[in-house]
């Protein structure tokens, strides 16, 4: 590969979906046209068939279409009665969400740090915080230095790659816990031996949000589940808690997926796993020319032997992240930074008494990764455009 990059004048935005819609236009076009035809708007057939078909295709037994992926955690969280006084003990190298539901419902977020190879939360961070933090009182387990309860471990499954789920599982066993799967960017993604994320938790929560690998044309979000209590206890929450309607013996709220998102869905699921074979071959395209490469310090995504990494994001480490960035927009492609701060340092949270250092891995990702564009419809042209950008900055750095 030549590391001479090529002219600025080939585009390579992070994220295009305009090739995918022009693909499918005449199927999601006549998908439209049938809910208009038919004036069902609110949680219609075309929800339905999606709820059926998400579920079998991530291994659980129901699925439950919600507003958001945000909404989804957030109504999975009011499933189990999080609330004030209790802790929940989650990843701060994540999207806000992961956290902001918690805390919207009165509730703690306990930040422990991540893997350095996966960005996934660390299942030793956690068993120490457990072991070492928190005692079990009354029946109940208590973080020492809050006096909080803590009741649940949310995973987020990050990128695309399955966190590093049964020592997690034995933990939240062993301590009483119930699991939130965060697999908003993470549908189709497996965890060994083949067992996909979103049920092996409690629930799962994903997001339909238009940039992620199944993308609606808005938001939209489901949970899933493999207990038919909570699907119950999760219908009727997201109808405002009304059942039958117009009787409330729950506080919910209106968490329904559109039945035109569903129907997008609908098409789009068909083809979703040809397109997570695209995202894995220019994960693998770029990871070879990395390889070839041989320049320092460029640190290639880890993809676990036995997992099924669907590649949400392709997210390199690098020195000088921000000096590649300004070069890769002067070369016309297009990158991001997720997440420039960890959620543990955001201002929302100061209450919570954390301080810089305090998880280190995650500070230390948010200074040095930055996502590059792995969206299935590049061509091959535009896939060496970008590694010969990213290897001939980095030549000129070392």
């Amino acid at each position: 590969m030549n590391a001479v990059s090529r002219p600025a004048s080939l585009a390579v935005p992070l994220l295009d979906l305009k090739p995918q819609y022009h693909a499918l236009k005449t199927e999601i076009d006549a998908a439209i046209a049938r809910v208009c035809a038919s004036q069902a708007f609110i949680l219609g057939p075309a929800v339905t068939e999606l709820e059926q078909r998400v579920a079998e295709y991530s291994g659980a037994r129901f699925g439950i279409g919600v507003s958001s992926g945000t909404d989804a955690l957030l109504v999975a969280l009011m499933a189990l009665e999080i609330g004030p006084g209790d802790e929940v003990v989650t990843s701060p190298y994540t999207f806000f969400a992961t956290g902001g539901t918690i805390a919207r419902l009165g509730a703690r977020p306990v930040f422990v740090d991540i893997e350095p190879d996966t960005f996934n939360i660390a299942p030793a961070a956690v068993q120490h915080f457990l072991e070492q933090q928190c005692e079990h009182r009354e029946g109940q387990l208590v973080n020492r230095r809050s006096g909080g309860r803590v009741r649940a471990l949310m995973p987020v499954h990050l990128y695309g790659q399955a966190a590093d789920m049964d020592p997690l599982m034995a933990l939240a066993e062993r301590f009483g816990l119930r699991v939130i799967e965060d697999a908003a960017q993470a549908i189709g993604t497996e965890y060994p031996p083949a067992r996909r994320v979103g049920a092996l938790g409690a629930i799962g929560c994903l997001s339909f949000f238009p940039t992620k690998n199944l993308g609606a044309f808005g938001d939209a979000g489901m949970c899933t589940t493999n207990d038919p209590a909570l699907a119950e206890r999760l219908k009727i929450l997201r109808v405002h808690g009304g059942q039958p309607k117009y009787y409330h013996a729950l506080i919910g709220g209106n968490f329904r997926i559109d039945e035109i998102q569903a129907a997008v869905l609908n098409v789009k699921l068909t083809h979703l796993d040809s397109w997570t074979r695209r995202r894995q071959e220019n994960a693998a395209f770029y990871d070879a020319a990395f390889r070839a490469a041989r320049v320092p310090g460029l640190t290639t995504p880890m993809a676990r032997p036995g997992y099924r990494h669907i590649y949400n994001q392709y997210v390199i480490r690098v020195p000088h992240r921000d000096r590649l960035r300004k070069h890769l927009a002067e070369c016309g492609v297009g990158t991001e930074i997720y997440y420039p701060v960890p959620l543990h340092l955001q201002a929302c949270f100061a209450y919570l008494d954390y301080r810089a250092g305090d998880l280190p891995e995650s500070e230390r990702a948010a200074r040095e990764t930055v996502a590059l564009p792995v969206y299935p419809e590049l061509s091959r042209e535009q896939l060496e455009h970008v590694a010969n950008s990213v290897v001939g900055f980095l030549r000129t750095e070392s």
